[in-house]
């Protein structure tokens, strides 16, 4: 049985998830959130009965901070991690991962992030496009999925999918939208992935950023949709070189107007930023566009 544990980042409520999938072999765990919420992470293991020690094995979806942060610690309580082979360097040796983190955030590193160690490399495994594990009578299969980074993963278990970031940021009854940090975005690589996953026959999805989606079809059509009107929405700005300063509060309001038609106010419009900050997109699909015209 599959159980979301909400990490309560930053205090708030459906903002990062991580899975728990019970077999017949005890339990394992799909994305670990930051170490920042690991004590979060900790006691939402109690709640179902178990201990860090307990997780056998972890499965990354990739190694952004807030789906893989925490994913040392699990190491240290003994489980195996399973990440995608362009992000297990950077589980054993963090530093340039930590350090590139840091440019961005600054003094808000420890207070959003925690903190990160090195995992040693026996305890990773390096996984393969299509791979499989049989766990306690579970498959849990491996689908490479680039777009939103080139080290991403998405794990299926028979007709459930647990999707991290390629299918995108829905916090309760709001849309589905792109989270577009740099420095992989690449549309048509994003393109591909959700085509990959429309064939999977799915019946769920379940977001990292957060929860359960059912109606699969529409869900993918939005998103793919509202990634090609961002893009194109930032694409006459990158060619007037609109400076980055100038053009960020202009699709802050822009995005902020989206959700608001959607429905989204208040608490909600806190937990899609604390999700999916909007400034970050910015950064990541003007650098989608100098790489392909460049």
């Amino acid at each position: 049985m599959l159980h979301p544990l909400d990490l309560h980042f930053r205090g708030h409520t459906e903002t990062i998830a991580a899975f728990l999938l019970e077999t017949m072999e005890g339990p394992v765990l799909f994305e670990t959130g930051p170490h920042s919420t690991y004590p979060r992470l900790v006691e939402a293991l109690a709640e179902k009965g178990y201990r860090p020690e307990d997780l056998s094995d972890v499965f990354l979806t990739h190694i952004h901070l807030d789906h893989a942060g925490a994913a040392w610690a699990l190491a240290e309580a003994g489980a195996t991690i399973h990440v995608h082979p362009k992000g297990a360097v950077h589980l054993h040796d963090p530093v340039r991962l930590w350090e590139s983190a840091e440019r961005i955030y600054g003094e808000e590193m420890e207070e959003l992030w925690g903190n990160m160690e090195s995992i040693p490399k026996e305890q990773i495994v390096q996984v393969d496009h299509e791979a499989q594990y049989r766990i306690g009578g579970k498959v849990v299969t491996a689908w490479h999925t680039p777009g939103h980074a080139v080290h991403h993963i998405a794990w299926q278990i028979g007709n459930e999918l647990i999707a991290g970031d390629v299918a995108g940021v829905k916090i309760g009854n709001g849309p589905v939208v792109p989270p577009c940090p740099p420095p992989d975005i690449q549309l048509e690589d994003w393109q591909r992935s959700i085509e990959l996953l429309r064939n999977l026959g799915l019946a769920r999805l379940w977001l990292t950023h957060f929860g359960m989606v059912r109606d699969v079809a529409a869900h993918l059509d939005e998103l793919e949709g509202r990634l090609r009107r961002y893009a194109d929405w930032i694409y006459p700005h990158y060619r007037e070189q609109t400076p980055i300063d100038a053009l960020t509060p202009l699709f802050q309001e822009m995005a902020e107007e989206d959700l608001r038609a959607h429905g989204v106010e208040a608490e909600g419009l806190i937990q899609y930023e604390n999700a999916n900050p909007a400034w970050m997109s910015v950064a990541g699909l003007l650098r989608y566009w100098r790489k392909k015209e460049n």
